[in-house]
């Protein structure tokens, strides 16, 4: 499904991800599937509050927490740059479907990393 907001659709999810070799990019790239299926998620379901959009960030944290493993077999890991661009991005979707009001930290409060 394509994406239909265009402030959405046209953002570089990861991108200090992609610009740092630390970070294989055949990783970041399922990250950054990640973050568009929660876009999809959202614009499909369209929450209604807070708690329903944090319903929809919460399983697209677990999907990072999985993901992980696979950094480390890369010879790679979440630290923290891939912390903060990863929260930064959840912050942006959040923004950009209307949740100014949410908490960065919730979105992805069930992290591992």
């Amino acid at each position: 499904m394509p994406i239909t907001n265009q402030q959405v659709a046209g953002y570089a999810f990861l991108r200090e991800l992609y610009a740092d070799g630390y970070f294989p990019d055949h990783v970041v790239d399922k990250g950054r599937a990640i973050l568009l299926r929660l876009c999809e998620r959202i614009e499909v379901e369209r929450p209604k509050d807070l708690a329903a959009l944090y319903a929809l960030t919460d399983p697209a944290t677990e999907e990072f927490n999985l993901l992980e493993a696979e950094f480390e077999a890369a010879g790679s890991e979440i630290e923290t740059v891939a912390r903060e661009a990863i929260g930064e991005d959840f912050w942006f979707i959040a923004t950009s479907y209307g949740f100014a009001a949410a908490d960065p930290e919730r979105l992805i409060a069930n992290r591992d990393w």
